[in-house]
């Protein structure tokens, strides 16, 4: 339990910082004088859209938090069995990395005005994401046939609640890319996709993120961890 409560101590200091970082309490029409001579009180330069996914992220960071706590605590009774892992995670996994990787690309290319190359990133970001997700209806495919159902017993359960949460959330990033796609190869220029192409970055890195914690734990990997917590703890 003490090691859960420092994960989610971590996953909220790291959302505490970014959001001071951003200086929504800022006053500025309480301080005289020019702007400049306050270099810490003028009002946010952050786009609000940044500031909204930020928050979005921080409250699905904070739902698999409670899941993977969920998880963990569940591990300690008798009728916990594992089911194997099947190795098409390991692909998954890169793949997903692929498309985190595209998508910073894409955010170059956004920058430096070069809009074929910012089509082909954001193109290769939405096929690996849906490779991703092939490869995860596949690694169900495999589950079910070797008899792990979802009713089979909790761990195979968990298994199927935790993927297709994580699969949700890349569903719903794909429509915003499927969009910003689209927006790419109808514009001529990249000067209105920077902002598009930095959100969906931010999303798939996040993505990415919370993907590996979640193959860590689903690999066995957390129980691991949480000996060695409860050993410097103790």
């Amino acid at each position: 339990m003490t090691a859960i409560l420092i994960f989610l101590a971590a996953i909220l200091a790291i959302v505490g910082w970014w959001l001071s970082r951003q200086r929504l309490m800022s006053k500025p029409w309480l301080e005289a004088g020019p702007v400049t001579a306050f270099p810490e009180t003028e009002a946010p330069d952050t786009h609000p859209a940044k500031i909204g996914l930020g928050v979005f992220i921080a409250v699905v960071s904070a739902l698999f938090a409670l899941l993977i706590s969920a998880y963990l605590m569940r591990m300690a009774y008798v009728d916990w069995q594992a089911p194997p892992m099947p190795r098409l995670l390991w692909l998954n996994t890169g793949t997903l990395l692929l498309a985190s990787l595209a998508m910073h690309c894409a955010v170059v290319a956004a920058h430096k005005g070069q809009l074929d190359n910012l089509r082909l990133a954001l193109l290769t970001a939405g096929l690996t994401s849906i490779a991703f997700l092939a490869g995860q209806l596949l690694a169900w495919q495999d589950l079910a046939s070797q008899g792990y159902f979802v009713t089979e017993n909790p761990a195979v359960t968990f298994f199927y609640l935790l993927t297709a949460m994580h699969g949700l959330h890349v569903i719903g990033g794909l429509v915003v890319l499927g969009r910003t796609n689209i927006r790419a190869w109808q514009s001529d220029r990249t000067a209105g996709l920077v902002l598009s192409a930095e959100l969906c970055a931010v999303y798939w890195h996040a993505l990415l993120i919370i993907w590996l914690i979640l193959f860590a734990v689903l690999m066995g990997w957390a129980g691991n961890f949480i000996d060695i917590c409860h050993r410097l703890l103790s």
